[in-house]
């Protein structure tokens, strides 16, 4: 092996860092696209309905892999440091939202967030049973969660 001709990783660093940023970018990027796909496929899907396609459009299409967004107990911590972190109560769109942001998904796919304000009303239906998270309504009459305050 030759030996360094320098003391010091500087240039691997500075390379490093770039190339991560570019690989960052470009996922942003793509992100963005899927969002905007996803929209237009909806889109579409809604027009179909209008002229009486009724079947279900999604089973002609191919199998897609179903991603895993939250491992073991991640989404029950995620809404958790939302929860105290936030300044009044949140509804559990919003509480999707700001976790999907965090995990630098696109909170604007409609689908992907829909999705998960479901998955995080479940999960905090669970964490109001175990006495972690209690809900009100807020002056319009939605629901909206806090943390639960222990004396």
């Amino acid at each position: 092996m030759k030996p360094a001709r320098t003391e010091s990783f500087d240039h691997t660093i500075t390379g490093l860092l770039k190339k991560r940023s570019d690989l960052f970018n470009e996922a942003e990027r793509i992100r963005d696209r899927l969002a905007e796909i996803r929209n237009d496929i909806g889109a579409m899907d809604r027009v179909l309905g209008t002229f009486g396609i009724v079947h279900d459009l999604d089973a002609a299409m191919p199998r897609q892999k179903r991603h895993v967004l939250f491992g073991p107990g991640e989404l029950t911590r995620a809404i958790l440091d939302e929860l105290r972190t936030a300044t009044g109560p949140l509804a559990s769109r919003d509480i999707a939202r700001a976790i999907l942001s965090v995990r630098e998904y696109d909170p604007r796919d409609r689908k992907l967030l829909t999705e998960h304000t479901k998955r995080v009303s479940k999960a905090l239906r669970v964490l109001k049973g175990k006495g972690m998270a209690q809900r009100a309504a807020d002056k319009a009459g939605n629901m909206v969660w806090v943390k639960f305050a222990h004396k």
